[in-house]
């Protein structure tokens, strides 16, 4: 043993050839804390140190190489000051620097993933080995920030500037093919060659067979790109990623000009160039809120990790009701490795519900992302019924028939009477109460909700819901199997709407109270867009269904009298009236036409202002900030309302709700995290402003100390 850390150890390997290897202490994974950057600084001291060692290979004593550094540390790290925060970086850089100029050939072995400071660490080494199980990338972008070790300065010197761009701007990972093709990497062998490849590979330099010196230089020198041809390269790009990332993603764009900027600097000055710009980026509102989000998810995987303790197993499973939901949810099961029954009333329903997995499984193999062989077997795991007759041997069974509670009752009953005493019955319904669905049943305890958002394939949260007499064991077995499915699983209890839709239907009251006082309903679309929600609330609703939408806001005016049920009556009303039920008949807010590739593309319909005026006041401006007050704080007042109630246990679980049900702007981290930036004083005091319009604006007793006394909802 050369040097033993907490992270790091340095191990001899043969004649002259040592192995530099990250295994941190009690950590499932590698990532980079600050002690564990000061433990590689000792290693490369004890490196340096011992004359005997000729050549390092750099791995991993886990199947994850290294995921990047540690994100716990982030909030806190980036409060310092410019000043700090820029020696900081500069002593990671330093300590990346010093293995990059090791006077000794260097491989880094990549046995797993290695992502954003774990892929800037193999960047340092002269030479890149993938296992085929590996996968690389620099995602930083998705937190708000870029590459901030060397990532913007070594990789265009390695795989040329137009291919760095799109690697670091998009922040995708790379499997080793595509990272092989553009020279990210020097080879891919089987996982059982690596370290031998890698020790191999030491060798040929150590003989003079290959010049890893001039691989050393080449990331030390300036980026070799003519000038007339970098301009047009970064500005290119620059335009590309722009329209890509949308204007309020700061990070893809600002990746772009510090490559640029620091393009025609030596190492050390390009290093300083990226630090300067990755402090403006960390110390944003939006970096703010994306690592938010991140630690949010890490809290869900381990709540629901926690949970899985009390799950039971699901090797099968059932959907009744076919069609595009049914389908749908058959598609996910099948395609993440559960096999399930499809059962409907009639073959027609069956068919469309096959039709509909077979769409997006041909997707899938026309995009490469698998092949028809594969696909056949996802399809023969989805076993299409009209009878009972097999549901004895499934573990968990999703309700997704009509949304009508007689309905709904009646086939739960059916089919409580044919599955196993275990088995897990769970409904799909989105507004429909899991207590009252449950009162005839007999087993009520094996019954929740299991709430999936349409399309099913594309919506990453499925709320679960808790009814009275819901086991603690049933909720597990439903969290483990969305999981299973791929999905996020939210846990809430039982009310009106559950959480994304009790909180999504304040948001479209204060649509309907904007037009009644003679809003647009164009320019609140394009106002709330511009704010970044991906639709505006017309479209939105055009795109759930007037119909739906009618029924749903009955059920919540229902639930929640006091501030929900309308005193006038709606543009939705006159919608729904006049049969524009939105895209799925072709007309609502907006007319629908088919555009080149048969999906419907929304164009405007004058006609519709003459059918709003006996319930909107003569047309007027509004301006920007007053749209955006009317139409969020009745949502980020329900959001309150429903974390004080108890229907959601935590902020973070709230806003995740929120950013994967219904498409929260990302960038703003979520209604609470929107509170928080604004202040919750200030939220207050505008909430008031507002107040005289409904009660759906008046904030909470809680919220009102909140704000006298300073907290905030993330508690910084």
């Amino acid at each position: 043993m050369i040097y033993q850390g907490k992270a790091f150890r340095v191990l001899p390997v043969e004649d002259g050839i040592a192995e530099l290897q990250f295994n941190l202490d009690g950590e499932s994974v590698n990532k980079f804390s600050r002690s564990a950057i000061e433990d590689l600084a000792e290693a490369l001291d004890a490196i340096r140190a011992d004359k005997g060692i000729k050549g390092l290979i750099l791995t991993s004593g886990k199947d994850v190489f290294i995921v990047g550094a540690d994100i716990n540390e982030f909030t806190q790290t980036f409060k310092q000051d410019d000043e700090t925060l820029f020696a900081e970086l500069m002593s990671v850089n330093n300590v990346f620097s010093s293995f990059e100029d090791l006077d000794m050939p260097t491989v880094a072995a990549v046995n797993g993933i290695a992502l954003g400071g774990g892929f800037e660490i193999c960047l340092c080494a002269d030479y890149r080995l993938l296992s085929t199980d590996a996968k690389v990338g620099l995602p930083e972008v998705k937190l708000g920030i870029y590459p901030g070790w060397g990532g913007t300065v070594r990789l265009p010197r390695i795989i040329g500037a137009d291919n760095a761009v799109e690697w670091i701007a998009s922040g995708k990972e790379y499997r080793p093919d595509s990272a092989l093709k553009v020279g990210a990497v020097d080879g891919v062998v089987a996982p059982e060659k690596l370290k031998d490849s890698a020790v191999a590979l030491i060798r040929s330099c150590i003989a003079g067979e290959l010049d890893y010196k001039a691989r050393k230089q080449e990331k030390k020198d300036k980026l070799k790109l003519p000038p007339v041809e970098a301009m047009m390269v970064f500005e290119t790009t620059a335009a590309v990623v722009k329209q890509q990332a949308g204007p309020h993603m700061l990070a893809p764009i600002a990746s772009v000009k510090t490559i640029q900027k620091h393009a025609f600097m030596e190492r050390d000055k390009a290093l300083e160039a990226e630090a300067k710009g990755f402090i403006k980026l960390a110390k944003s509102s939006v970096c703010d809120a994306l690592v938010g989000l991140f630690l949010n998810d890490q809290q869900l995987k381990k709540k629901a990790k926690a949970s899985s303790k009390l799950a039971g197993e699901t090797n099968k499973a059932a959907v009744l009701g076919a069609g595009i939901m049914g389908g749908g949810i058959a598609y996910q099961s099948a395609l993440k490795g559960t096999p399930i029954l499809m059962k409907d009333i009639n073959q027609d329903g069956l068919d469309l519900g096959l039709a509909e997995a077979t769409k997006l499984l041909s997707k899938r193999v026309a995009k490469g992302r698998m092949d028809a062989g594969k696909m056949g077997g996802v399809l023969n795991s989805i076993v299409p019924t009209l009878s009972f007759g097999d549901f004895g041997s499934v573990d968990v069974v999703v309700e997704a028939v009509v949304e009508n509670a007689k309905v709904k009752k009646a086939v739960l009953a059916e089919v409580e009477s044919q599955v196993s005493e275990n088995t897990v019955l769970t409904s799909n319904t989105s507004t429909i109460s899991i207590t009252e669905l449950a009162s005839d049943l007999k087993r009520p305890e094996q019954f929740c909700g299991m709430h999936f958002f349409n399309p099913v394939h594309a919506m990453p949260l499925v709320e679960v819901i808790r009814g009275e007499k819901t086991s603690e064991a049933s909720v597990a077995t439903v969290v483990e199997y969305a999981r299973k499915m791929g999905k996020t699983p939210v846990v809430v209890n039982d009310c009106p709407g559950f959480m994304v839709n009790r909180v999504l239907f304040p948001y479209f009251g204060g649509f309907s109270a904007l037009l009644r006082d003679g809003a647009d309903f164009k320019q609140v679309d394009k106002v709330m867009e511009r704010f970044g929600w991906p639709m505006g609330p017309a479209y939105l609703l055009d795109v759930v269904g007037i119909d739906t939408g009618i029924h749903a806001e009955g059920v919540m005016s229902e639930g929640y009298p006091d501030r929900m049920k309308r005193d006038f009556k709606t543009a939705l009303d006159v919608m729904f009236e006049n049969k524009r039920f939105g895209q799925k008949n072709g007309a609502g807010f907006y007319q629908y036409e088919q555009d080149k590739r048969g999906k419907p593309k929304k164009v405007v319909d004058e006609s519709v202002y003459a059918l709003l005026d006996e319930v909107c006041a003569q047309s007027k401006a509004f301006d920007d900030e007053e749209i955006i007050a009317r139409m969020m704080i009745p949502l980020c007042m329900e959001t309150v309302r429903t974390l004080e109630d108890g229907i959601v246990e935590s902020v973070a679980e709230a806003d995740m709700a929120l950013i994967m049900g219904i498409g929260f702007p990302l960038f703003r981290g979520g209604a609470l995290k929107y509170m928080d930036s604004m202040g919750v004083a200030e939220f207050v005091e505008l909430a008031d402003k507002y107040a005289h319009i409904s009660p759906l604006y008046a904030p909470t007793d809680k919220l009102r100390e909140m704000a006298r006394e300073g907290r905030t909802f993330y508690g910084q």
